[in-house]
């Protein structure tokens, strides 16, 4: 860990802060929520020792990088435009290999959409490519269901503003750890399902929840309310252009079987039925593992960077 280098890089007036280890072909790692750079500490050593430069940068509004003045503005298209403009800052004009982890897997897939001219292959955790728009058709979804709740203006952050950073971070990684959907009781908020005598996950150490936690006291709940939840119900502008383009690069889907992503409706038969997904995305391999949960790759992480790597030799 103490390999890893830290800077902050001017993209667009944001500063945004890039954890990064190694040489040689860029792989873009990006994370999700209630995530950080930290995320993919087990991925960046392996990828740095494997050859490979591992780029793990902040999403705007998250932990080191700034907040935009007007999050309220933000979207998905945003945080795409900002990670070609990374590359650009960084001096990568090659294509590069993106890693993307629950919603920074959306990023990764609309980044292969967009500017398929900077992607030469693509690997996703968590969640299958979802065209524009399809984040916010979850209306047959429970309606107590964490990202119901948190598509509604304000409700979200009231409901993580009544705790701390620490028990935000406790809480959504035990809750999002299990096979089951995050489902409110009727009349509560998500965050009201908090069991404080519930251990961690036994991969998931007290010095790994002191990390995110500290991360996020320093940028707060705003902007990750923002994007994805507050994002994913209004009109996706730019990306709806793109909706109907299929991703060609080679791309790899790593889901755990009690990843609780595949109870969302209809997620489940999407991603087994494959002929739906590879119409999509027709250069596509999927690997499921065994007793996996939302957050695989700090879960299993030798097994995971097995896979990612052999994924990305192929690549070469």
């Amino acid at each position: 860990m103490d390999k890893i280098q830290h800077k902050q890089v001017n993209v667009g007036g944001l500063n945004l802060h890039v954890a990064e280890i190694g040489s040689g072909p860029a792989v873009l790692l990006l994370h999700g929520f209630p995530e950080i750079w930290y995320s993919w500490r087990h991925q960046m050593i392996a990828l740095a020792e494997a050859g490979f430069h591992a780029i793990a940068p902040d999403f705007r509004g998250y932990g080191l990088s700034d907040q935009p003045s007007e999050p309220e503005k933000a979207g998905f298209y945003d945080l795409v435009e900002d990670m070609v403009g990374l590359l650009d800052a960084l001096g990568i004009d090659k294509q590069v290999l993106v890693v993307g982890k629950d919603f920074g897997a959306v990023i990764a897939y609309y980044l292969g959409l967009c500017h398929p001219d900077r992607v030469k292959g693509i690997v996703t955790l968590g969640i299958p490519y979802l065209k524009p728009g399809a984040l916010e058709k979850w209306d047959s979804a429970p309606k107590d269901l964490y990202f119901r709740h948190w598509q509604e203006p304000g409700r979200g952050l009231a409901d993580l503003g009544r705790f701390d950073a620490k028990t935000v971070v406790r809480n959504i990684y035990t809750l999002f750890s299990s096979s089951e959907l995050p489902v409110a009781e009727d009349g509560k908020e998500v965050m009201d399902l908090y069991d404080p005598s519930k251990p961690l996950p036994p991969w998931f150490t007290e010095d790994d929840l002191q990390m995110y936690s500290s991360l996020y006291e320093k940028s707060g709940f705003v902007f990750p309310m923002q994007v994805p939840y507050l994002c994913s119900k209004r009109d996706q502008g730019i990306l709806t252009l793109f909706s109907e383009r299929t991703i060609q690069a080679p791309s790899l889907l790593i889901m755990g079987t009690k990843d609780y992503f595949l109870k969302f409706p209809g997620v489940g038969y999407y991603v087994n039925s494959e002929m739906l997904l590879k119409s999509a995305v027709p250069n596509l391999e999927i690997n499921f593992f065994p007793e996996g949960s939302h957050f695989v790759q700090e879960q299993f992480p030798e097994e995971v960077n097995k896979l990612l790597l052999g994924f990305l030799n192929q690549l070469l």
